[in-house]
């Protein structure tokens, strides 16, 4: 049995389905999951409500927030530097700072495709935040990040489950390192998957100034919108991706089977072997 934790300070794109991906139809055995979320909050008293699920004594957890080097996250691995912990986040990028990650003991998945949010009074509501994110999810689940995280994630999971030293990931996941977990078949669909997460790696770069660095109304709305504008024709380039490969009976579907190994399929009215 593997035992995993996951803790969910503030909310990315693959916050929605961090805790789904290793049972996607509830029906796996040999795992057993639970969940710490601290809803759209991620500071230090977050951090420190967190250490509740450390009570469950999961063989590794998974620990997912935007900007793990924020004060919060940050505080949080102080209370999980002693167990298995996989740092699931769209930064720290730079290659010093991910080497102190793993020099500190942990693992780490860092998504520049999870892209940063609009995230200004002046211009995001509910409805906004919603849609934004389900665009986000569309360019993350046929794009390969979804894919290698549910990849990456049962390969630790088999090793708690066998007993064995637990090897956790170090993985930079960008456009290119993305696009190769996505098992697109045709080359179209395949550079249409690509530059969807080009677009979606793009958008923290237009949203970041909206939400810290410009001060006018009319900049700050214009170009928010713009970053959104963006991760809606990323969304819509994936589903473009897809639906080449659906045309072709080719989408690769790699469904997990009950005693927990991965399964694969291309043609859609087969069984998955």
């Amino acid at each position: 049995m593997a035992k995993i934790g996951f803790i969910k300070l503030g909310n990315l794109g693959m916050s929605q389905v961090i805790d789904l991906v290793q049972d996607e139809i509830a029906a796996r055995e040999g795992i057993s999951v639970r969940v710490f979320g601290t809803g759209p909050k991620m500071g230090k008293d977050e951090a420190v409500a967190t250490e509740e699920l450390k009570k469950f004594d999961a063989d590794f957890y998974v620990m997912i927030s935007p900007n793990s080097s924020a004060p919060g996250p940050t505080a949080a691995r102080e209370i999980y530097k002693d167990v298995p912990c996989i740092v699931i986040s769209d930064g720290p990028t730079k290659k010093d700072d991910r080497a102190a990650l793993e020099e500190a003991g942990f693992g780490y998945i860092i998504m520049t495709v999870d892209p940063l949010i609009g995230a200004k009074r002046e211009f995001l509501d509910s409805v906004e935040m919603a849609s934004f994110n389900a665009d986000a999810m569309k360019v993350l689940s046929t794009c390969g990040v979804v894919r290698l995280i549910q990849e990456e994630l049962d390969k630790v999971a088999a090793m708690a489950d066998e007993g064995k030293e637990l090897e956790l990931p170090h993985i930079l996941a960008n456009p290119n390192k993305c696009i190769e977990r996505a098992g697109f078949n045709n080359p179209y669909a395949k550079a249409k998957g690509l530059a969807s997460l080009h677009m979606a790696d793009t958008v923290a770069k237009i949203n970041f100034p909206a939400c810290f660095m410009l001060k006018e109304i009319e900049e700050v709305t214009v170009t928010a919108a713009a970053g959104h504008e963006m991760m809606r024709a990323a969304a819509q380039l994936a589903i473009e991706a897809r639906e080449v490969e659906k045309i072709n009976d080719s989408v690769t579907r790699k469904p997990h089977a009950k005693a927990g190994a991965i399964l694969e399929k291309t043609a859609l009215c087969t069984k998955p072997e």
